[in-house]
């Protein structure tokens, strides 16, 4: 989703922050705008191949890595506290989680 043409708009005082997912930035595209100074730096939470971060990405003093944190927050870590016993609750009383993955076995909703 992010590519080199958008990398390119940014400019060289645009700041790309991904918390997202790493699959949403092409980590090439990005590599190669940092190094020709394309945009101003990088903020990254997520890689393509986590855990394991571009050698690359390592090496500029304008790009901020961090593992994976970007959810840390009281707030959403209780929220997804909630969410994992309300899915917990719905599977053991009527067989269906509330947020089911494709994953998941169970009959379609009816």
């Amino acid at each position: 989703m992010i590519n080199a043409d958008i990398l390119s708009a940014l400019g060289p005082n645009g700041i790309l922050v991904n918390v997202g997912r790493g699959w949403s930035v092409d980590e090439d595209a990005l590599v190669a705008a940092l190094e020709a100074g394309t945009i101003g730096g990088a903020g990254l939470d997520v890689f393509y191949d986590e855990p394991h971060v571009p050698e690359k990405l390592r090496g500029f003093d304008n790009v901020s890595l961090l593992p994976h944190v970007a959810s840390a927050s009281v707030q959403t870590r209780r929220a997804m506290g909630q969410l994992v016993a309300d899915n917990l609750k719905g599977w053991f009383a009527e067989g269906r989680p509330v947020t089911p993955v494709p994953e998941t076995p169970v009959p379609p909703n009816v």
